[in-house]
């Protein structure tokens, strides 16, 4: 009862005292915390004014939103955006060491019109008018996934950059791991000509996509090849490895014609007939193939073993030569074009050889000096026909059949 009775007769004076030393202490720290903190989107605490003070109105923050949940493992296969509160978004840069990423702002929203490259690093920094006028910078870094080598697919160009090639070339793209998208591979497939010539591609895999024109090149012809395909999603999880560029040309018009009846070859260039040659081809049990043919690599000198095309060493038309000069290759399946000075006193008049076209030697070194890869050689005269993934077998297919392989057919 004593302590109650002393709690309730304190002096009033002592307790106004104490609030009056409580409403100073509370003046004294608004007064520390009135300032911006420097870089902060918040405005000034107090604005003097004449007459008193005015508190300013609130201004919102500038923060930026992006598409990525984790900016740790941010995906190669979507567009990157960038958008903004509290502010009008202006500008965006988004940059690494492999280089820049290009986008544009539309309806306040940055999209990337780039691709991203896996295992990168980013730094993003953009501009912004906030609510009170004043412009403010924002970054963000983020980071791809990595992928390994078993998810990306890398293509292989023929022919090589700068090449000279024949009229009969056609472009031939392979993947080392297969493509399941084709149609969004191929919308990043160009080839353009000088002059100009309308072609298409035709997949013959899910792994090789060859492109050729309607008719065969013209000679002179400019041909660029831009392989967009870097970071493009192939399906199944692989994307593409590298995206590359191509320019080639295309030679002189040489057109090979061997008739396998009458045993001779027609060699033209630029539609004059140079020279006509006497031949031999595959005898009964070895036709060679009638079609149309393309040169595919050439060789000096090339051994022929008779195993390579499923001959037994064992059999009576087994061989096995070393030294075979001036080989020109026009089929997977082992057919060449090369001097045969065994098969002179037949070349003119008799098929003898197990497929291959045969020369004399002097004839071949010739045919060999003036010949490159692409050239064309026309068969007739035998009923065994050419294939379109024998080698080069494109121009095998009409122009209409061609165009039925393209993925966006």
């Amino acid at each position: 009862m004593r302590s109650r009775a002393l709690r309730s007769t304190r002096p009033a004076h002592r307790r106004t005292a104490a609030a009056a030393a409580l409403l100073t202490l509370s003046a004294g720290l608004a007064a520390c915390s009135s300032g911006s903190t420097p870089g902060d989107d918040s405005p000034g605490g107090a604005e003097n004014v004449p007459g008193g003070s005015q508190a300013a109105d609130p201004v919102d923050p500038v923060r930026l939103t992006t598409s990525f949940p984790d900016p740790a493992a941010v995906p190669i296969d979507a567009p990157v955006t960038v958008s903004a509160t509290g502010g009008d978004l202006s500008d965006v840069r988004v940059t690494s060491a492999v280089g820049p990423v290009e986008g544009r702002v539309e309806g306040g929203t940055w999209t990337s019109t780039t691709r991203l490259e896996p295992g990168t690093d980013y730094r993003i920094a953009a501009s912004a008018t906030r609510s009170d006028g004043e412009a403010v910078e924002r970054t963000r870094s983020f980071r791809t996934v990595d992928l390994t080598l078993d998810e990306l697919t890398y293509p292989s160009v023929a022919p090589l950059d700068g090449e000279t090639v024949g009229i009969g070339m056609p472009v031939v793209v392979t993947f080392d791991l297969p493509v399941t998208d084709r149609a969004l591979f191929e919308k990043h497939m160009t080839v353009t000509t000088t002059p100009a010539q309308k072609g298409s591609w035709y997949w013959m895999s899910d792994r090789e996509a060859h492109f050729r024109p309607a008719r065969y090149w013209k000679a002179g012809t400019d041909v660029s090849v831009d392989l967009d395909l870097n970071s493009l999603p192939a399906g199944n999880g692989i994307y593409g490895q590298e995206s590359r560029r191509i320019d080639f040309q295309i030679g002189d018009a040489h057109v090979y014609r061997v008739d396998a009846q009458t045993h001779q070859m027609r060699v033209f260039s630029n539609g004059e007939l140079l020279r006509t040659l006497p031949i031999t081809t595959g005898k009964p049990g070895f036709t060679t193939r009638s079609g149309v043919k393309v040169i595919m690599e050439k060789f000096e000198s090339r051994r022929m073993n008779s195993e390579t095309v499923g001959i037994n060493r064992n059999s009576p038309e087994a061989y096995d030569i070393d030294d075979v000069r001036w080989a020109m290759r026009v089929t997977n399946s082992g057919e060449f074009i090369h001097a045969a000075p065994w098969s002179v006193g037949s070349q003119g008049y008799a098929n003898v050889s197990h497929g291959c076209t045969g020369l004399s030697t002097a004839d071949a070194g010739w045919l060999y000096a003036m010949s490159r890869r692409g050239d064309v050689v026309e068969y007739t005269g035998t009923d065994r026909p050419m294939t379109l993934e024998n080698g080069y077998g494109d121009w095998n297919l009409d122009p209409a059949a061609w165009k039925q392989g393209s993925a966006l057919s």
